[in-house]
């Protein structure tokens, strides 16, 4: 279950992003949606969807992809509610248990479709300017995540894009490889001491990150 205050946080953290790369984009209000698009049928490619010929489908990519997928509902919501975090937050924590939705005259129940299907209902729902929690959590479940796991990646995701700008990424003053680790590297490290579950996980990965940083270079 994604908790209130892991909700409030990664939307703070969308927002500042999203700032940081446009400081009018609420304004602007890019086409999120059309993003989701794209990024489910890249899902679909990771899973495999040619009958034709033998795939293997690639989970730990597909799960990245839901991460992508989350950034950009995220930002959509936002929108919706012209930057109110908390009527966004609202919105995302009455939705997060949904188990159908209508859409074009018909009734989609989530538990009767199959991977492919919540995917291909997921771009079309994106593509008609339709946002829904429920069908996104039953996406994790499918691609054996829980909303823990998906905080975890996405906070970890958000602070090292983050770090990697206060400390030069843009003007090609930063190090990317620490004594023979890239950056990422730390960072799975560094998460594995640490708890998901604290309101304050954000700000000890951004200062843990900080602290080896610093001390090894």
């Amino acid at each position: 279950m994604l908790l209130d205050n892991q909700a409030a946080t990664m939307l703070k953290l969308q927002d500042q992003m999203n700032a940081k790369v446009n400081p009018e984009w609420l304004a602007v209000k890019s086409p999120f949606l059309r993003a989701v698009v794209i990024e489910g049928s890249e899902a679909i490619e990771h899973h495999g969807w040619k009958w034709w010929k033998k795939q293997q489908c690639d989970l730990e990519q597909l799960q990245m992809e839901l991460v992508d997928i989350w950034h950009f509902l995220l930002s959509a919501v936002l929108i919706e509610y012209d930057g109110s975090q908390s009527a966004a937050q609202t919105r995302v924590m009455a939705e997060i248990e949904g188990h159908e939705v209508e859409f074009d005259g018909d009734t989609y129940i989530f538990a009767e479709l199959d991977l492919l299907q919540k995917l291909e209902l997921l771009i079309g729902l994106s593509a008609a300017r339709r946002i829904n929690i429920g069908l996104f959590t039953t996406l994790l479940v499918d691609c054996q995540m829980s909303w823990t796991d998906l905080y975890t990646q996405y906070i970890c995701k958000n602070v090292l894009n983050f770090f990697r700008q206060d400390y030069g990424y843009k003007e090609g003053t930063y190090i990317k490889v620490w004594q023979g680790k890239e950056d990422n590297e730390h960072l799975v490290e560094i998460m594995a001491h640490l708890d998901a579950t604290d309101a304050a996980f954000q700000d000890n990965l951004y200062q843990a990150l900080t602290d080896r940083y610093q001390a090894l270079n």
